[in-house]
């Protein structure tokens, strides 16, 4: 079973430079979204809500890898 809930995802396909893909998804009851470069998956940005806040997330690759395998076969 995996360690988070992907909640939404979002695919920019009419950006004129570069398209991206964000995912929202939820671990241990807290909010996150994560940004990657839709051509080759990096990441650009990932946060983490929390109060009303919005702060730089700092995930573990192996939540970040899993992330960006859901997202692979999803698009």
């Amino acid at each position: 079973m995996k360690p988070y809930k992907m909640t939404n995802m979002i695919i920019d396909d009419d950006c004129a430079v570069e398209e991206y893909v964000t995912a929202e998804f939820t671990q241990n009851s807290k909010n996150y979204s994560i940004t990657f470069n839709k051509a080759d998956l990096e990441i650009i940005n990932s946060w983490v809500f929390e109060d009303g806040t919005s702060f730089p997330a700092d995930l573990s690759d192996e939540i970040i890898e899993s992330i960006r395998e859901d997202v692979k076969r999803r698009i």
